[in-house]
């Protein structure tokens, strides 16, 4: 699954690899669980569905 982010100041969807995904949550969450945010944002954007953490959006690539 290829999930892409955006930040809130960005215009362009950016494709971003699994090592990626996580430092960008643990930045937006802190010590919040950052592997279970992660594997609960795979489980949303799976459906097509656009999802916000902190200022960073994620979604499939379509």
């Amino acid at each position: 699954m290829n999930i892409q982010t955006q930040y809130s100041y960005e215009k362009t969807w950016t494709d971003t690899n699994e090592k990626d995904l996580l430092r960008i949550i643990e930045e937006e969450i802190g010590d919040a669980d950052p592997k279970g945010t992660l594997a609960y944002v795979k489980e949303t954007v799976k459906s097509g569905k656009t999802i916000s953490v902190g200022s960073c959006k994620f979604r499939v690539k379509s």
